[in-house]
């Protein structure tokens, strides 16, 4: 598309957005009475409007019903999960059983790391990214720790050639063919949350297991922002939490995604607890764990109601528009954003790839001389981008809320700053 950065070029892309509507679906914040252009959604994603009584249908099935709400309730708590599993499945491109929303992201994450990360005297290194996200440096580094290795020998990390900032594909594959012999497993982000990198998930994912290890991936930043196919490219497991691009609130609860292969092994080492136990057997109160057949055997404990109940609410919008037309609206809305900062290029660098396959929507500048000042007006002028150590202003413009004037507004402040 040929953009131009006009306010009557935006507010048409507007008119002829068929996802426009869904603003209406979301709580816009706003700043004496005027709109904020809100591109955090890559930290917090806005509150949907249905939220409120979605949460309110549980506790007065509470207030009612008490224990009785798990079989008798609106949406029994019982299975209160299976509400939820469609819709999700879908938006990570995966089977049914082969997802289940449970718990937090790191508590997941060390969940999936008791099966597939298998250390052995000879196969036990873990690859990551140099620059992921702190719980994943941390969850990596005392699961190294917890079978008695040294982080520094079992972690390997990436690292972009001198003078870059991104990984290039090749780097990544070369490296894991590189340790063939002793890498026991992949961690990767599917989008690196500092620069916005959105990785080659499904090529990582084979070269993985030609060397005989497994590869999984932290959604954190990929779901509901890329459209994935978790399931098409064998990944062997992946964790998402839902507060970011899923918009189900402040540490909300968790996905998880386990391959059909593994999901359908009850002998796959696991923690156990009461709710991934057979359902049919579950109050039978025996001894003997027999896991539930796919993900849903990785459960522990009872679901977290309320925040899957603002989950649910969430899931029945994005699935409304549909993973497939956010994504289209997604590559135009970042693209417009590239093409407007694209004029203060003597100011600031773009370090998300350029290629729209290779990252979601957000974009990392670099700004050349006082990033942090720059980022402090902006939120004079009603534009609320999120900024990360040591240099970066991330912005996000999200398909579900954000509207090309945004991206336009962005641009008008941002050319009131320079000039």
């Amino acid at each position: 598309m040929l953009y131009k950065n006009t306010l009557t070029f935006a507010q048409q892309l507007d008119k002829e957005d068929i996802l426009s509507k869904f603003q209406n679906h979301f709580h816009l914040l706003k700043k004496d009475d005027k709109h904020i252009v809100y591109l955090c959604g890559n930290s917090l994603g806005l509150q949907p409007k249905n939220v409120k009584a979605a949460i309110d249908q549980e506790l007065k099935d509470w207030a009612e019903l008490g224990v009785e709400g798990h079989f008798e309730g609106k949406n029994p708590w019982m299975y209160y999960h299976h509400f939820l599993t469609e819709k999700a499945a879908k938006i990570v491109g995966a089977n049914e059983s082969e997802v289940i929303i449970m718990n937090n992201l790191t508590a997941n994450l060390h969940l999936m790391m008791v099966s597939f990360y298998r250390p052995t005297k000879i196969r036990y290194k873990i690859m990551m990214e140099a620059s992921a996200f702190p719980s994943d440096q941390y969850a990596m580094e005392t699961q190294a720790r917890f079978h008695g290795l040294n982080p520094d020998d079992a972690i390997i990390e990436l690292k972009p050639r001198d003078g870059e900032y991104l990984l290039r594909t090749e780097d990544i594959l070369a490296k894991i063919y590189e340790h063939k012999d002793d890498l026991a497993i992949v961690m990767l982000g599917g989008v690196n949350y500092y620069t916005g990198q959105a990785f080659d998930m499904q090529a990582i994912t084979k070269a993985a297991h030609e060397i005989g290890a497994t590869a999984g991936f932290d959604l954190a930043h990929a779901a509901g922002n890329l459209q994935l196919q978790l399931h098409d490219w064998d990944v062997d497991f992946a964790v998402w939490c839902t507060y970011k691009y899923l918009n189900s609130g402040p540490g909300g609860t968790s996905g998880v995604f386990v391959n059909e292969c593994h999901g359908n092994n009850p002998d796959l080492v696991r923690f156990a607890g009461w709710w991934g136990h057979d359902e049919k057997e579950r109050f039978k109160m025996k001894k003997g764990f027999i896991p539930m057949q796919g993900a849903a055997g990785w459960q522990l404990s009872n679901a977290q109601i309320i925040p899957m109940a603002i989950h649910k609410a969430s899931l029945e919008i994005i699935d409304e528009a549909g993973i497939e037309n956010l994504r289209k609206k997604s590559i135009l809305l970042t693209g417009y954003l590239e093409f407007i900062l694209n004029d203060f290029s003597q100011h600031l660098t773009i370090i998300t790839p350029k290629n729209k396959d290779e990252r979601g929507c957000q974009l990392s500048i670099i700004v050349k001389k006082d990033g942090k000042k720059l980022f402090d007006y902006l939120q004079t002028k009603n534009i609320m981008p999120d900024w990360r150590e040591p240099d970066v202003i991330r912005m996000s413009p999200v398909p579900l809320y954000n509207s090309f004037e945004d991206v336009y507004r962005v641009g008008e402040a941002m050319k009131e700053y320079f000039n």
